[in-house]
């Protein structure tokens, strides 16, 4: 498999330059088509409307989105046309509550989804269920970038965060086009169970696997050394100069699969390189 269609999602036209310059490396670097959409989003919320509030106040809110979902497809297509890339661009308005349908029904016909971190410093609420609908509802795997971070299409060093979980093994299934060109993939098992399937070779049959598609491993166990598995990935991560960092995403919610749950959210609240996930 290769990456033919690359998609991300712009919700603010400040924002649009630094994603699609992202979204447009990824794109580039595999001669993908990259598709945009660009949501205004209406962040009212019709639940806490004083009652009698009047129809105008809702319209007025709903223009204001749509009026913003144009003026987002223009930025877009400003930067697009400077890459001179094959892309498409969508323009579209939504409510905060009904944002992920939008995203899902596209996400599910790309072959990867590159998105920035939801959190931090001046991102809008709409972040997060953005990247939920794409990951969870539209079961597209998704790059998320730091803002900080270099994108490498073609990564040279990955850590692969393994728990024997079929999350993180269809993370690392969807990643094979991006790990093949590596020099090395380190396959990382943090505090591998006693009595696991691989207790006596952690990561062992992974890196056989990989090897079959001609990937680069090697095998690297840790002491869970801190108390949340995600800070030793991040931190790992870091001390290797990982390129990229490839892990399931976990949805913890009985009646509502996507909701990030706490591994995923605490990866992608700081992380130090880019993201690879799936579900």
């Amino acid at each position: 498999m290769t990456f033919q269609t690359v998609f991300t999602v712009v919700t603010e036209k400040e924002s649009a330059e630094p994603i699609i310059a992202h979204a447009a490396t990824m794109a580039e670097a595999h001669g993908a088509h990259l598709e945009v959409l660009c949501l205004g989003v209406d962040r009212s919320n019709l639940g806490y409307f004083y009652e009698g509030a009047s129809a105008v106040a809702l319209q007025e809110s709903i223009d204001r989105a749509r009026t913003d979902a144009g003026e987002i497809e223009q930025a877009a297509i400003a930067a697009l046309d400077r890459t001179g890339l094959r892309y498409s661009t969508e323009a579209e308005f939504a409510q905060l509550a009904d944002l992920g349908r939008h995203v899902a029904q596209r996400a599910r016909f790309a072959d990867i989804v590159v998105l920035p971190l939801p959190y931090g410093k001046g991102k809008g609420g709409e972040l997060e269920p953005v990247l939920e609908a794409a990951l969870f509802e539209g079961q597209a795997p998704v790059l998320a970038v730091p803002d900080a971070a270099d994108l490498h299409p073609h990564p040279k060093r990955v850590v692969l965060g393994w728990n024997e979980s079929a999350e993180s093994l269809r993370a690392i299934r969807k990643s094979i086009p991006l790990l093949r060109g590596a020099d090395t993939c380190q396959i990382v098992v943090v505090d591998p169970p006693q009595h696991g399937r691989d207790r006596s070779d952690p990561g062992g049959q992974l890196a056989q696997y990989l090897s079959r598609h001609g990937v680069k491993t090697e095998i690297e166990v840790l002491a869970k050394s801190m108390p949340k598995v995600s800070d030793i990935l991040k931190r790992h991560a870091a001390e290797v100069g990982a390129d990229m960092l490839v892990m399931g995403a976990y949805g913890h919610s009985r009646f509502r699969e996507a909701i990030l749950g706490g591994a995923t959210r605490a990866m992608l609240e700081e992380a130090p390189v880019p993201v690879f996930m799936a579900h």
